[in-house]
């Protein structure tokens, strides 16, 4: 059982139902940390939430789901964030959100963070993403990267979503520098076609990995969408069967747990991405971007990528 610590922002998730809104969780981050708990492994969520009820459902939930909490800090002043999913009739989502005084934002400018740093650079994972980079101040990024760097010089694995939201930017230019610093100090990328294309207009899959390991990102997985995934090797790996698609919410982000619990597990790159292709598979057949786990969720498999 490795050691992982996922840093990002939890929120609540509105979401309709048989015509009206549940309450759930989600995040991209999150999503992925809730992911490789399910999976057996020893992971800690580090982010901020506020003092107010909904914060505190949140801890309980993350805590059920079996989170490590104890580095989810608080913030007296603010609260928790919220969004709401819409999906089209062919599945495909779009979501509002509520952020701006988001307690995760600030996660790095509270008294208790140094000691949480402390305790993440000993961590055998670190996970995050841009959309963790983009919630941060300048000062919150260069801490963040100043701790991949430092959980790297201590032999652990850094893994990085590329996950672009334009509107969490002032400019693409900045999300591009801030993704080109977060390649620096990944040894695992996992970027996604589309938002590659969105970010700087890459639509190669093979041109975009050349530039991420150009940055110094050792090993690249890129998702494909429909099309499955390029592995490190360069070659593309399609879905392993058809997909029923109800909600896309939060595939990509069971993707990249399936296939760093694969990688963790010792399975090489084709059968950790398709691990990952299962369990995107299976959430997207499924509401909600953590859908609860039930008899058909993959979460076991043997060290040849077969499911047990």
């Amino acid at each position: 059982m490795s050691r992982i610590v996922c840093v990002g922002e939890g929120m609540l998730e509105l979401r309709q139902e048989d015509g009206d809104w549940r309450l759930g969780t989600g995040g991209d981050v999150l999503n992925t940390a809730i992911h490789l708990a399910r999976f057996g492994h020893d992971v800690a969520f580090l982010s901020a939430l506020g003092s107010d009820p909904f914060s505190e459902d949140l801890r309980r939930r993350w805590l059920g789901e079996g989170l490590d909490t104890s580095l989810v800090l608080t913030h007296r002043q603010r609260h928790c964030g919220l969004y709401a999913i819409s999906t089209d009739a062919h599945g495909e989502r779009s979501f509002t959100y509520w952020r701006e005084a988001s307690a995760a934002r600030e996660m790095f400018a509270l008294p208790a963070s140094e000691a949480a740093i402390r305790r993440a650079t000993s961590a055998d994972l670190l996970y995050f993403s841009l959309i963790t980079l983009a919630i941060l101040s300048a000062a919150g990024r260069a801490r963040l990267l100043e701790l991949a760097a430092e959980v790297g010089a201590n032999g652990g694995a850094v893994a990085f979503d590329g996950n672009y939201r334009a509107r969490l930017w002032d400019t693409s230019e900045e999300a591009v520098a801030a993704r080109d610093m977060a390649m620096a100090v990944a040894t695992i990328g996992l970027p996604t076609l589309s938002d590659e294309r969105d970010i700087s207009g890459s639509t190669e899959p093979g041109e975009i990995a050349r530039r991420w390991h150009g940055r110094g990102c050792g090993e690249v997985a890129i998702k494909l969408g429909d099309c499955g995934c390029l592995l490190p090797s360069g070659k593309v790996q399609p879905p392993p069967g058809p997909v029923r698609v109800v909600d896309s919410s939060g595939a990509g982000d069971a993707f990249n747990a399936g296939y760093l619990a694969g990688r963790i597990a010792g399975l090489d790159p084709v059968d950790a991405a398709l691990q990952g292709q299962r369990l995107a598979a299976w959430t997207l057949a499924r509401r909600g971007a953590i859908p609860p786990r039930d008899a058909a969720a993959p979460y076991s498999f043997s060290v040849t990528g077969a499911p047990e």
